[in-house]
């Protein structure tokens, strides 16, 4: 997803312009706000992973608190330069960070911020820190097959937490990045409530066929599944009818003889069945959405 791994820089960007409105001047923060933009893609290298990008804006830290570093290093420099002393100096930790960049640091002359510093971890934190960032570390590092179950259907219940904690996936901005996926969905969902009602069928056709066949094409049609979830997410109301309402139709036939007493049964569980198949489908479609990187 590479329009959300610019979507949060974009938004880290802003966050940091909007926390700066009556704490810089209109031109300090237009041009602290380009040259935040620049060192993020300086240390982000091309990536368009969301997860990766999310780490390092964390790692970057809360915008208020670059904002407020920045107005104190301008202070600074503004009693400075009336001391007479000249332009201000970087502050002690910009010239001290290793391999920090001053390209992009843009035209802003007096009260422009030369560098930021390098994003660098801590060398010597404490234990407990120590041990807590190891097991980060490694569920960060855990290979695909071993990742935590249904850790994409976790995330989507944080549909009111911040992108960055949620590595770039929550339900919100599911929906917003899928419409079409997240109307095919609702279809099949759609399909499967309507079953109880009972509705007269539309020619030959069943009115929850005719929803679930909609739900189904947009499903086949999208290009945010592989061939494999797709058969799976729509086929799943189909197989249930069919091989469930054929089991369990028969398994209640028990012994009554007789093709009719067959059938009854069938009709009586293939639509039940068809609902527990649509859900099951939709379930796995949404996962796989949510668990996108």
């Amino acid at each position: 997803m590479i329009e959300r791994a610019d979507q949060l820089v974009l938004n880290y960007v802003s966050k940091a312009a909007d926390a700066a409105h009556g704490v810089l001047r209109a031109d300090q923060r237009l041009d602290f706000a380009k040259r935040l933009r620049a060192r993020i893609e300086e240390e982000r290298q091309g990536s368009q992973n969301a997860r990766e990008v999310s780490r390092l804006l964390a790692r970057f830290g809360d915008p208020v608190a670059l904002v407020e570093r920045e107005a104190r290093r301008l202070a600074e420099a503004d009693a400075a330069a009336r001391r007479g002393s000249g332009a201000a100096s970087p502050e002690p930790a910009a010239q001290s960070a290793a391999g920090a960049s001053q390209e992009g640091a843009g035209t802003g002359g007096k009260g422009a911020t030369l560098r930021f510093p390098a994003i660098v971890d801590d060398r010597d934190p404490p234990p407990g820190v120590q041990a807590y960032r190891k097991i980060a570390q490694e569920r960060l590092g855990r290979p695909p097959g071993r990742a935590l179950p249904f850790a994409g259907l976790r995330r989507a219940a944080m549909s009111s937490a911040n992108p960055m904690a949620t590595g770039g996936r929550d339900a919100r901005t599911i929906v917003k990045e899928h419409p079409r996926d997240t109307a095919a969905l609702a279809l099949l969902v759609v399909a499967a409530l309507l079953v109880p009602f009972g509705l007269p069928a539309l020619a030959i056709f069943e009115v929850p066929v005719l929803v679930w066949a909609v739900g189904g094409v947009l499903v086949l049609l999208s290009a945010s599944w592989s061939a494999r979830d797709k058969l799976v997410g729509a086929g799943a109301p189909l197989l249930g009818y069919s091989v469930g309402g054929v089991v369990i139709g028969g398994l209640r036939v028990g012994s009554e003889p007789g093709v009719q007493a067959f059938f009854t049964q069938f009709y009586d569980v293939s639509g039940t069945m068809f609902m527990i198949g649509t859900g099951l489908g939709v379930v796995w479609l949404a996962y796989r959405l949510l668990d996108l990187s």
